[in-house]
């Protein structure tokens, strides 16, 4: 590989669709590199469950938040560092659950980072109970008789809030997700992939997937409509259907941290600032 791995042994089960992610984000970290990009201004943010191990994996400057909270670690970093490439892993437990509420408001502010969300629709780190996106025929330790509720479909939802960037792929698809990958990093604005990441022990979808996954390519990328239709082609509920992977929509906007002042070394001589504030000030700047 490209030798941006640490030396941590990986414990995620054999088979497990977040080694493909490690994979694919290793490589195209290293493209983007050897394309000009800073390593120093790459920096990973994690929540909590078996995606979060990512950051153990990976030699880049990190950061690993509390459950549902890896978004506004994410957010903050950005604001601080307004050069750097914040990308930030999260669950589908950890973030269209606990967390559901910073998701949404990441998408309406635009904020620049970027949002890889391991969807393995269960939660494996707990042992398998449902989540929110998981098919209806999914019975796990919570329901052992399946779940009563539906599915939501996280994808409309974040079109609806204001996410900039709108995609979702299927490592297994290894060149097709690594396109993507890159495409979404390269976005200035908010990035959002929801990435069906298999869990061979709880929730194995592989060929259901196999079967079922189509890469798509809508005609306009900011085309809302369009990108609405192509994501309420699937909902979730089942795995026997077309499944639409790609890129859904992309348009420019102003992005969240265009909103802020940042201070200069001048500008806070002329604030008459104490030293301390100065200290602290240059310290997020």
């Amino acid at each position: 590989m490209s030798g941006y791995r640490t030396t941590a042994p990986v414990t995620w089960c054999p088979g497990c669709g977040n080694f493909e992610i490690l994979n694919s984000v290793e490589a195209v970290l290293a493209e983007l590199l050897g394309e000009g990009f800073k390593r120093e201004n790459f920096i990973i943010v994690s929540g909590v469950g078996n995606h979060a191990k990512i950051v153990d994996y990976l030699d880049m400057n990190s950061f690993n938040s509390i459950h549902g909270r890896a978004i506004p670690v994410a957010e903050a970093i950005k604001l601080a560092k307004r050069d750097s490439k914040v990308i930030c892993f999260a669950g589908d437990g950890d973030t269209y659950a606990e967390g559901l509420e910073h998701l949404i408001f990441a998408a309406k502010r635009n904020a620049g980072i970027v949002v890889i969300l391991h969807n393995n629709r269960t939660y494996g780190l707990a042992t398998g109970q449902f989540t929110p996106t998981s098919q209806r025929t999914y019975k796990g330790g919570t329901m052992p008789y399946g779940s009563p509720e539906n599915p939501f479909n996280p994808l409309e939802l974040l079109l609806s809030a204001g996410a900039t960037f709108i995609g979702r792929g299927y490592p297994v698809r290894k060149d097709h997700f690594r396109k993507l990958l890159k495409d979404a990093i390269l976005h200035e604005g908010f990035s959002f992939i929801d990435v069906l990441q298999v869990c061979v022990t709880y929730n194995n979808l592989y060929s259901a997937y196999n079967e079922h996954v189509t890469e798509i390519e809508v005609k306009d990328p900011a085309d809302i409509e369009e990108a609405r239709k192509v994501i309420r082609s699937w909902d979730y509920l089942s795995t026997d259907v077309p499944i639409a992977i790609g890129k859904f929509y992309e348009t420019d906007k102003p992005g969240y941290e265009e909103g802020f002042i940042k201070f200069t070394d001048n500008e806070l001589e002329e604030e008459g600032r104490s030293e301390k504030i100065k200290h602290l000030i240059r310290e997020l700047i």
